[in-house]
């Protein structure tokens, strides 16, 4: 009796031949603190050798050594309580003002350009028109209309963050898929239902992405504000200690001010994932 083997595939083996796998390169699969701190380390290396070998004048740019001291003076003085922490009070109190007015704005805005035709076909064009102007030429504007104190940074601020939140809102509305909207109609919904019910939860992705860019130009627009309209943040500390040639000074300020945006940044971040928790978020995301 003749014994027949058969070559059939098992099932398995099946499945690994039809089912499709991307593969990862290396670099994309190291972990990201491994990653950034790599990327530091190359940065502070490049950066010491640059200053070592004398290719720029250290009154531009001081040692990392150097900065690194300064940067433990500035925090001495911050967790003292001394006249930084109040500059420094000041200069998160004209950003939280400004982000919360951007919001308030921009939303408004948003909602005005996405929901109406008159929106989208008449305000937005005089908005992006305004967006291409040098932001920096309307400080004196403001210090001129609201004075030198915090409310001309405010402002400023706000003026800065307002634009990405109205495009963010505005592409958000117009997100909601076209057969929900036929649902809706169908179901005798009003205009405000539908905004409220539907429009609004579909582009909460696309809302906190104007909302994040927001959070980033915000920080600019007070400092900036600070250069150009005087005050007492730190917007003022580094001009004087530009002034005075204090590279070391600028540079260790600078850094503390990108831990607030940071901070900012990454409590909206934060918020996005508690009110868009069926959104996974990939892209602007520090988790490790």
């Amino acid at each position: 009796m003749t014994e027949y083997q058969t070559n059939a595939p098992t099932d398995t083996e099946t499945v690994q031949d039809t089912v499709w796998e991307q593969e990862v390169s290396f670099i994309d699969s190291v972990p990201r603190w491994i990653a950034m701190t790599f990327v530091f380390v190359v940065f502070v290396g490049t950066w010491q050798l640059v200053t070592s070998f004398g290719l720029v004048s250290p009154i531009i740019l001081p040692t990392p050594m150097e900065t690194l001291k300064d940067m433990i003076f500035v925090g001495k003085n911050l967790a003292t309580g001394g006249y930084m922490l109040a500059a420094l009070w000041i200069t998160i109190q004209e950003v939280i003002y400004g982000f919360a007015l951007a919001i308030a704005i921009g939303f408004s805005l948003g909602v005005l350009v996405g929901e109406t035709a008159f929106g989208e076909k008449a305000v937005m064009p005089y908005l992006v028109a305004i967006d291409t102007m040098p932001k920096v030429a309307f400080a004196p504007l403001f210090v001129a209309w609201l004075g030198f104190g915090i409310e001309s940074k405010v402002a400023l601020a706000a003026f800065i963050a307002t634009f990405p939140i109205v495009v963010g809102t505005a592409a958000g509305l117009h997100a909601a898929d076209e057969n929900a909207r036929m649902l809706f109609k169908t179901m005798g919904a009003s205009r405000m239902q539908t905004l409220i019910k539907m429009k609004l939860p579909t582009g909460l992705p696309q809302i906190f992405t104007g909302l994040k860019i927001g959070a980033v130009g915000v920080m600019a627009g007070a400092i900036t504000g600070e250069f150009l309209g005087g005050g007492k943040g730190f917007g003022e500390l580094i001009r004087v200690a530009a002034s005075q040639l204090n590279t070391p000074r600028v540079f260790s300020l600078i850094l503390y001010l990108s831990v607030v945006g940071l901070v900012l940044y990454l409590l909206v971040q934060w918020t996005q994932r508690r009110v868009v928790f069926w959104q996974k978020e990939s892209v602007g995301s520090y988790d490790g």
